[in-house]
């Protein structure tokens, strides 16, 4: 027999407590707390007879593992979350009454869940979509859930259409794919059919749509909400998350590769950041605005289809959201997260927009069929860090029971036993607006312009955004079978941009169309936003990114000592890929580890390249077909390459020894290895495509 173990009960970390051997090892238990002795073999009636139903441990063990999955969320079910701080840095006490904005410095804690929409959790990081950015702040005075997206606008205008747009996105229901696409025919039937969506589909058609990482992309609030002070008046307000390390994308081509060598790409990127202390910052930027400036301006700031450029209504900056601890549990945090748009502290305010009211309304319908009770927000990941008070009772997962007789109000049972009373003063308020107008289904007449901020869009773009465009729309129509579908999607574009419907239908092999009809005449003179190009508002340096430098045999390790320093200085990381991932011996002798054998850390996953090898290795490097997918990738997405001269082979054998541009700088000595990562600032050589249109 073995020896009865020496229990003792030890405090956890949290709070909670463990049964301990003798030898300070936790001891596995059943959730009732039973120790278990044998966590391998069922019970059974002898060696080979049945097992028996009395095992009450295997039976606890499959009934949980049964039921451990939850409903997944019908749009941004693939999700990836962190922890961290939002702090104050420019008081907003004179327009707004909310106890977050009042305090410069004060740092309020923060989980925030980024997801891509269309694709379910088993889906890949780099699919073409709009990304979620929703941020929940634990304040003083309640949850604050501003539940955006990478994207400023929408696809639609009214709430009512939302099960159509997603219907037509997801998976058609005969046949159950594509998965986290939009190049088909439902999809695009849709979107032909719903001008509205125009101007979103010039983002999500654009690089925008294909972020590089979780850490280089904006979010925004979407909707106009409202700021109230304490006298109760109003102030409009448009949100903003701007990254500090600036915006990056990448090219569908890569996104295609990425997803195929690591469909958790951003899940890592972001998790490895972290880790790694380098911890992702965003800047809260507020567009603020009266009802003067609604009434005057182009464009109605009810609909969720437009924005207000940032030249016309600057954006002040106000906080900064820091995320600084990844999750310790990811089904407990980022999975049982509960966002509702709803969610507001005493001073925030909603506007009419029509969508923001459907989702108002509908968040928390989805929160309850998810997670299976309307005590959700007792969840720790949910439930706030201020003090709660209140009468709800019981109900599936009622964790946290009001004491004492009273469970109504209003009661008479006095300020201590009769439990919580309403705070005129303190508690939440709505702007008084005055309403009128008879009960209708309509569209006001100031949402008819579905074009012109969509021809906005194009024009602020760069030369290669631009084409980055047409080739989306080329490659999406493309995927749709049916020829009337495709036609009227050129007839929409045709409203937009002439380069742009001439590219596409040319990409097609299509005519060019006549417009669409359009309910009102699209404009031609918004000047452009440059505030909505990702390459004019790219980063100034490599900090925040990665390094791939490919090693082979003898390659000088003074070289890449002078490398490995430059990109530290320079804010950022390397990793080591070689032949074999033990290791690669260096001029010197020693022997450097890699991070990635070469078939599996392809240049795509790194921001610039740089090929270092002696002679010798350079020639194997050359006879190697994924070394030349390496280098021809780096090359074709247009990246930053540094390289010995001893890697002359393997561009010879890759076909690009007579391409060598300005993007590709040679390292003959130490001294070059600064002066390649300052040229890396950009981090695309953009001209090399532009030039030979790969």
């Amino acid at each position: 027999m073995q020896p009865v173990p020496d229990y003792a009960e030890e405090q956890g970390a949290g709070g909670e407590t463990h049964q301990t051997a003798g030898n300070g090892v936790d001891v596995l238990t059943t959730q009732h707390g039973h120790p278990v002795a044998d966590n391998q073999n069922t019970l059974r009636q002898g060696a080979l007879g049945p097992a028996l139903l009395e095992d009450q441990h295997f039976r606890e063990k499959i009934f949980h593992f049964d039921h451990e999955r939850i409903p997944e969320r019908v749009v941004h079910a693939r999700g990836y979350g962190a922890h961290g701080y939002f702090e104050l840095t420019d008081s907003l006490a004179d327009v707004c009454r909310a106890d977050v904005f009042q305090r410069v410095g004060e740092q309020v804690p923060a989980f925030v869940r980024f997801s891509t929409v269309a694709g379910s959790k088993g889906s890949v990081d780099l699919a073409r979509d709009v990304r979620g950015f929703a941020v929940k702040l634990y304040t003083q005075e309640g949850n604050w859930d501003i539940v955006g997206n990478n994207i400023p606008v929408f696809f639609i205008q009214d709430a009512i259409k939302f099960p159509d747009l997603v219907h037509a996105a997801k998976p058609a229901p005969d046949r159950a794919f594509p998965q986290a696409q939009t190049a088909h025919d439902n999809f695009w039937d849709f979107i032909s059919l719903t001008p509205e969506s125009m101007h979103m589909i010039m983002w999500t058609m654009s690089d925008r749509a294909i972020p590089r990482s979780f850490r280089f992309m904006e979010g925004f609030g979407v909707h106009t909400f409202r700021l109230l002070d304490a006298e109760g008046n109003s102030t409009f307000v448009k949100f903003h998350w701007k990254p500090r390390l600036k915006l990056q994308s990448v090219l569908w081509n890569e996104a295609v590769k990425i997803n195929g060598a690591d469909p958790d790409f951003h899940r890592r990127d972001l998790w490895d950041a972290i880790e790694s202390g380098d911890f992702p910052e965003w800047d809260l930027g507020v567009q603020l605005f009266d009802q003067a400036f609604a009434d005057g301006f182009d464009f109605d700031v009810l609909d969720p289809t437009k924005l207000i450029p940032e030249e016309i209504l600057p954006v002040r900056i106000v906080g900064r959201l820091v995320l600084d601890r990844v999750v310790d549990n990811f089904f407990a945090e980022t999975e049982q997260v509960a966002f509702c748009t709803q969610n507001v502290p005493p001073g925030i305010d909603f506007s009419n927009d029509p969508l923001l009211q459907g989702r108002n309304f509908s968040y928390l319908d989805t929160q309850l069929k998810r997670l299976g009770s309307p005590n959700f927000p007792n969840l720790p990941i949910n439930a706030p860090r201020c003090p709660m008070a209140h009468f709800q009772q019981d109900g599936h997962m009622a964790v946290r029971n009001p004491k004492g007789r009273a469970n109504y109000e209003p009661n008479s049972w006095g300020p201590v036993s009769g439990g919580p009373r309403e705070d005129p003063a303190r508690g939440i308020t709505s702007f008084a607006e005055q309403a009128e107008g008879p009960k209708q289904r309509l569209r006001p007449e100031s949402f008819a312009d579905h074009y012109s901020q969509a021809r906005q869009f194009f024009i602020s773009q760069t030369p290669i955004e631009r084409k980055h465009i047409g080739d989306a729309l080329v490659f999406e129509l493309s995927k749709v079978e049916r020829p009337d579908i495709r036609t009227r999607m050129l007839s929409h574009l045709a409203n937009i941009h002439d380069e742009l419907v001439v590219s596409v239908a040319e990409g097609l092999g299509m005519p060019r169309p006549k417009p669409a009809t359009a309910a009102r005449e699209p404009r031609t003179d918004l000047a452009p936003s440059p505030a909505l190009s990702i390459v004019g508002n790219g980063p100034e340096a490599l900090t925040g990114r990665k390094l791939g430098i490919l090693l082979g045999d003898g390659a000088d390790r003074a070289l890449f000592d002078a490398l490995v320093k430059a990109v530290e200085e320079a804010g950022a990381v390397f990793e080591v890929i070689a032949p074999k991932v033990g290791g690669v011996p260096l001029s010197d002798g020693a022997v450097l580890a890699a991070k990635h054998k070469i078939n599996g850390g392809p240049s795509v996953l790194f921001d610039a390249v740089a090929v270092l090898c002696s002679a010798e290795s350079g020639a194997l490097l050359a006879r190697d077909k994924v070394a030349k997918d390496f280098l021809s990738d780096a090359f074709g997405h247009c990246k930053f390459i540094a390289y010995s001269p001893e890697a002359a082979a393997l561009w010879q054998a890759a076909g690009l020894a007579d391409e060598i541009d300005e993007g590709c700088i040679e390292l003959t000595a130490a001294a070059d290895a600064r002066g390649f990562v300052q040229a890396c600032a950009p981090l695309r050589f953009w001209q090399r495509e532009l030039a030979t249109d790969r």
